[in-house]
């Protein structure tokens, strides 16, 4: 392993693209490779075992391209298969999970709300980290449909607009000051969740978090980047790759490619 090998990202779908942004925003000059194995989304209609297994088929594919390290883009992923990716692989692997404990900190009315899979929610990854906020309130709700939405090209379609009103409103009726999106697909939302919520309800989601640690991670490890110049970006879809196009970016040094 070398520190100019790349940084290795998955997710069930385009979702994971919202890491891979902050990721190449605080280290632009870091060789990336995304894979959005969008034929098997959403995964949080999947049982446990098929999650694993899936996890298991998109490190093995990053692995044979020589990523150094790979980030588990993926809520459902991270909150149903961390422990046994972690014990399967030698390489690091950085988790994802909803933002629950800056919410807390931020709540002045201890009233948090989370918008997730049912594949996140159900977990007892994330029953296990409620569970350590006894104090807060914390509201959740299973966003029934939304990845198929983002993933099937009708993010700004009016039926996603009704399911998010029918999903945020009992939440905000509950006197929510904090919205944890947790899933990777949900940032995408935010514009759409602030014409339905009030405006000082503060939005959270893991991104900013996911790739100061992967940076953390590497630094510890010394496997940073020597490189000085822009990094290049491959993202592999395999389904329609036109589909991850317009979630990515469409300047800098950028290859689309099936897997």
């Amino acid at each position: 392993m070398t520190k100019n090998n790349p940084i290795g990202l998955f997710d069930s779908g385009i979702g994971g693209t919202t890491i891979w942004q902050e990721i190449n925003l605080l280290m632009p000059n870091e060789d990336t490779i995304f894979i959005g194995d969008q034929r098997y989304a959403p995964y949080g209609i999947k049982s446990k075992q098929e999650i694993v297994d899936l996890s298991f088929k998109n490190i093995d594919y990053l692995l044979s391209l020589g990523c150094k390290i790979v980030v588990v883009a993926c809520n459902t992923a991270t909150t149903n298969a961390i422990e046994e990716m972690r014990e399967k692989y030698s390489i690091p692997i950085i988790g994802i999970e909803p933002a629950i404990k800056p919410a807390t900190i931020l709540s002045k009315t201890s009233k948090i709300g989370i918008l997730a899979t049912k594949g996140t929610i159900t977990s007892d990854f994330f029953a296990s980290k409620v569970k350590l906020y006894p104090e807060t309130q914390i509201i959740e709700q299973i966003g029934y449909d939304l990845v198929t939405l983002i993933e099937t090209g009708r993010l700004h379609s009016d039926e996603m607009k009704a399911l998010l009103t029918s999903y945020l409103l009992p939440m905000v009726d509950q006197g929510i000051d904090t919205l944890v999106l947790g899933c990777t697909h949900y940032p995408y939302l935010t514009p759409i969740i602030e014409t339905i919520i009030p405006a000082d309800i503060k939005i959270i989601d893991s991104g900013k978090a996911v790739a100061k640690h992967t940076k953390e991670v590497l630094e510890k490890l010394d496997l940073l980047t020597t490189n000085t110049s822009a990094g290049a970006n491959y993202f592999f879809s395999n389904t329609d790759i036109e589909i991850l196009k317009t979630f990515t970016p469409e300047s800098g040094i950028v290859e689309y490619r099936d897997f």
